[in-house]
C-alpha cells in the first residue's frame, strides 16, 4: 500500500524521495493521497504531533507506521514510541506535505477547543462604532456569525479585563502564536493557538479596530470600544506591526472608570502627599509627573484633576488618547491627520478660557513653549515627559531649548514615579536576608534591625506571589534655592545633591521604605528602581 501512494509525487521529487528511502532503507508514501480523517487519532493528541512534527498515518496490530520529513528524525520516534508503547515504522514523507498535514491537524483541533469555550458572556459582549457625529453605535462586526475565531477574541478581550492586564501581545513566530497578558507589569504567556489560525485572529482584531485587513506591509493604530456590563465603556488602543512571520498586535487596555481618583489612594508618604496636593492646588504654575510607560502618570494627573473639578473651574486636557473619562472635563483627542497636534490643541484652549490644562505629553520644544507660556499667564499645567527622575526632567527641559530662566519661573513641582508589584498579603513569608545585602540596597545599618524582609510565595488569591502594585514617588518642589541653581545652569548632580538636602526621597529610598512595611520584595524594589 506504500508503494502505490509514491506514484502521486511529481517525477523529479518522487525520483529524489525513492533515492534517499532506499539509500535509508524507509518505506516511502506521498502524504497527499491520505485522508487525514482516516489517520489513527486515538493515540497521541495534535499537540504531541506538532511538537515533534511526526503524524502516524497507519496502525496494523502492534506497529504504527508513523511519517517523518527527514530521513534521521529519531527524537520524534523515540518521543512516540515512549509515549504509546508500540512498535514504530518510520515513513519518509515529502517534508512540505508533512508540515502543511500537521497544520491542518492543529488547526481543527484548536477550532474544536475554541468551540466549547465557556460561552458565558461571550455572545452577549457588543463592540462600538463612532459615528460622524461622535456618537457610539453597535459595531456592524458584531453581526458576523460567532465563529470559534470570534469567540477566542472576545474571551482574549474579557480575560484580559478579568485579569487586571494593561496590554494584550498576540505575536506570530515561525512554527507558533504566542499570546502573552501584561499583568501588573510584567508579561505572562496565555493561550497558545496554533499558527495556522493567526492570519483569522489578526484579521479579526482589525476589522473590530476599523482597519485595513489587506495592509500587512506597514504598521496600523486602532482602537475598539467594548461595551459592558452594567453600562461600562472599556476601550482598548489597537497597534499592529508586521514582522517576518506576520502581523503582531499588541492591545493596550484603557481603564477609563475603574481606577481610583483618590489623591490619598496613590500611596505616596505623607510628606509627598503634602507637596503634591499644594502644588496642584496653586492657581499657575506647572506640575510635571515623570517616569516610563505604565508608571500610573496619567492616574496621578486625574487624580488632582477629579480633586480639582468643580463647577467655577474650567478645566482642559489634550491627550494621545484620552484615557479616563471625566464628567466636567473638556477633553480632547490628538488626530494628527486632521492637524490637531498637542501644540494646537494648545494654542485653541488658550482661547477658551481655561483655568486649568493637562497637556497628556510634552514631546517637542513647541508644544513646552506654549506649555510654559499657558503656566506663567495665570493657568495651571499639568503634563508628563518620559525621563528616570525629577533632576532629569529639568535637564531635559533645557536640553529642549528651553531657557533656564523659563524653566525656573515655572515649574511648581516635579514628580518621578514608578509602580511595582505588591506582596500579596496572603501568601508573602518573611525570609532572612544577609545583612550586607541590606546595606547594598540602601538600607542604612542603624535601621537592619528593624525591617522584616518578605518574599513571594504564590497562592490561589495571586498564582504568583504578588497581588496588585504600589507606586513610589519621588517629589520635588521646585524651592527657591533650586530655582537659583537652574538660573545658574547648575548641573543634574549638582541639582540632585540639593534636592537630598533639602529632604527628598530618592525613588530608591521611596522604594525602600514600602519593602520596610512588607508591601515590596527586595527583588521587586531593584527591578523597579535599578536606574
Amino acid at each position: 500500500f506504500l508503494t502505490q501512494a509514491t506514484q502521486a509525487m511529481p517525477d523529479k521529487k518522487a525520483m529524489l524521495y525513492r533515492m534517499t528511502a532506499e539509500e535509508y532503507g524507509m518505506p516511502l508514501f506521498d502524504l497527499r493521497t491520505l485522508n487525514l480523517t482516516d489517520r489513527p487519532t486515538d493515540l497521541v493528541t495534535p499537540k504531541f504531533i506538532d511538537e515533534h512534527q511526526v503524524l502516524p498515518i497507519f496502525h496494523r496490530g502492534s506497529k504504527v507506521f508513523v511519517a517523518v520529513g527527514e530521513p534521521g528524525e529519531q527524537a520524534g520516534l523515540d518521543a512516540f514510541k515512549f509515549q504509546t508503547g508500540l512498535g514504530v515504522e518510520p515513513i519518509l514523507v515529502d517534508a512540505t506535505a508533512l508540515k502543511e498535514s500537521i497544520e491542518k491537524i492543529s488547526g481543527e483541533a484548536s477550532a474544536s477547543d475554541l468551540a466549547v469555550l465557556d460561552d458565558e458572556n461571550l455572545e452577549d459582549i457588543e463592540f462600538l462604532d463612532e459615528d460622524e457625529s461622535g456618537g457610539e453605535t453597535v459595531s456592524q462586526a458584531d453581526t458576523e456569525s460567532d465563529t470559534p475565531v470570534v469567540r477566542f477574541v472576545n474571551k482574549l478581550l474579557m480575560d484580559a479585563i478579568k485579569l487586571g492586564a494593561s496590554d494584550i501581545h498576540v505575536e506570530p513566530y515561525e512554527k507558533r502564536l504566542r499570546v502573552r497578558y501584561r499583568v501588573d507589569g510584567v508579561l505572562h504567556e496565555n493561550a497558545s493557538p496554533p499558527i495556522s489560525l493567526a492570519n483569522r485572529l489578526v484579521a479579526r482584531i482589525k476589522i473590530l479596530s476599523r482597519l485595513d485587513i489587506a495592509e500587512r506591509r506597514v504598521p496600523q493604530d486602532g482602537r475598539l470600544k467594548l461595551a459592558g456590563q452594567r453600562n461600562t465603556k472599556i476601550d482598548f488602543r489597537v497597534s499592529t506591526l508586521p514582522t517576518v512571520h506576520g502581523e503582531k498586535v499588541v492591545m493596550r487596555l484603557l481603564d477609563s472608570s475603574g481606577a481610583s481618583l483618590k489623591l490619598s489612594d496613590l500611596g505616596m508618604e505623607a510628606d509627598q502627599l503634602v507637596h503634591y496636593e499644594a502644588a496642584v492646588k496653586k492657581p499657575y504654575g506647572m506640575v510635571l509627573v515623570t517616569g516610563p510607560t505604565g508608571s500610573g502618570k496619567t492616574v496621578s494627573l486625574y487624580s488632582a484633576l477629579a480633586m480639582l473639578n468643580r463647577p467655577e473651574t474650567n478645566i482642559s486636557t489634550v491627550e494621545d488618547p484620552v484615557e479616563i473619562n471625566l464628567d466636567g472635563i473638556n477633553q480632547v483627542a490628538i488626530n494628527e491627520k486632521a492637524n490637531l497636534t498637542f501644540s494646537a490643541a494648545l494654542r485653541s484652549f488658550m482661547r477658551q478660557d481655561p483655568d486649568i490644562i493637562m497637556v497628556g505629553e510634552i514631546r517637542d520644544l513647541e508644544t513646552a513653549e506654549i506649555a510654559i507660556k499657558a503656566s506663567q499667564t495665570g493657568h495651571l499645567v499639568l503634563s508628563t515627559l518620559h525621563t528616570n527622575d525629577a533632576t532629569a526632567t529639568i535637564m531635559r527641559m533645557l536640553n529642549m531649548g528651553i531657557a533656564p530662566y523659563n524653566v525656573a519661573g515655572s515649574i511648581n513641582l516635579i514628580m518621578a514615579q514608578r509602580l511595582a508589584r505588591r506582596l500579596c498579603s496572603n501568601c508573602k513569608q518573611p525570609t532572612d536576608l544577609p545583612p550586607e545585602t541590606l546595606i547594598d540596597a540602601g538600607i542604612k545599618e542603624d535601621d537592619i534591625d528593624n525591617v522584616t524582609a518578605f518574599e513571594a510565595i504564590g497562592c490561589d488569591a495571586c498564582t504568583n506571589g504578588y497581588k496588585g502594585r504600589a507606586g513610589i514617588f519621588q517629589v520635588l518642589p521646585v524651592s527657591d534655592k533650586l530655582t537659583s541653581m537652574i538660573l545658574k545652569s547648575a548641573g543634574q548632580d549638582e541639582l540632585e545633591s540639593q534636592a537630598i538636602e533639602e529632604g527628598v526621597l530618592t525613588l530608591r529610598q521611596s522604594a525602600l521604605k514600602k519593602f520596610a512595611t512588607g508591601q515590596l520584595s527586595l527583588a521587586e524594589v531593584e527591578r523597579v528602581t535599578n536606574l
